[in-house]
């Protein structure tokens, strides 16, 4: 039987494999040319023969199965579900704690790596973008170049408000396919209709940008509870003769 130290290391186990397979294939090779001609005369493998050959197989086949098995135990290190319960538990006592909305999604966070936990009812969009429809609402959809008006009220992954329209009260304004929104908010309601309220949970990379004159955190989704009031044609109005805006009613 083969025994391996507990100390051996993946690496100090390879370099004793191939010293060991060369050790015996040197064996081998001269004790093949010392009975080369004994051998032939024979018109077969001794007994001696026979028994290195086995022995060289052996050791093959248990070193072969045996070092994939210890090389793989040490790369990836596998989340319990123990562990991504009690980030999950963590993350919903924090948002209790701060609030949140019912029905809020729970984010299990560890370090970068971060897995959103939503009911059946959400909807998850090619793009990465998650979202929820309380009220569908009727009407057309936005276009680009009209204005749409809404309230909204945002929150952190810790169900913390971070930004609302309602608070500032008035409603938001922002014409469509300017990029003055974020991609992932501009993304959410672009399907939406006049009197529809939404949850969208934008991913980072759909986000805002970030940095100290922003209360948005790097690597953080953002959820959003979006009410669209209405959907405003625009047309440019000149102004002067050097400048012009747009008027939207």
């Amino acid at each position: 039987m083969l025994m391996i130290p507990s100390s051996f290391k993946p690496s100090s186990l390879l370099r004793i494999h191939l010293i060991q397979n060369k050790q015996i294939i040197q064996c081998c090779s001269s004790h093949d040319l010392r009975h080369d001609r004994s051998g032939a005369k024979s018109g077969g493998m001794s007994h001696y023969e026979e028994n290195v050959n086995r022995r060289l197989l052996l050791f093959l086949s248990v070193t072969t199965s045996l070092f994939p098995t210890l090389s793989s135990s040490g790369k990836t290190k596998s989340k319990s579900q123990f562990d991504e319960r009690r980030l999950l538990e963590q993350n919903k006592r924090i948002q209790k704690e701060n609030n949140a909305p019912e029905d809020f999604p729970s984010f299990i966070r560890e370090g970068f790596q971060v897995q959103v936990v939503t009911p059946e009812n959400y909807t998850k969009c090619d793009s990465g973008l998650i979202y929820r429809d309380f009220v569908v609402g009727e009407g057309d959809f936005p276009q680009a170049g009209q204005q749409v008006m809404f309230h909204y009220v945002g929150y952190n992954e810790s169900g913390r408000r971070i930004d609302s329209s309602y608070t500032q009260g008035s409603p938001a304004r922002i014409r469509m396919g300017t990029n003055a929104l974020v991609p992932g908010f501009e993304e959410g309601i672009r399907d939406m209709k006049p009197g529809g309220k939404r949850r969208i949970i934008i991913p980072p990379e759909l986000g805002p940008p970030v940095g100290p004159s922003t209360f948005f955190s790097s690597k953080q989704f953002e959820v959003f509870d979006v009410e669209l009031l209405s959907i405003q044609n625009c047309r440019r109005r000149t102004v002067l003769a050097f400048y012009s805006d747009f008027v939207c009613e």
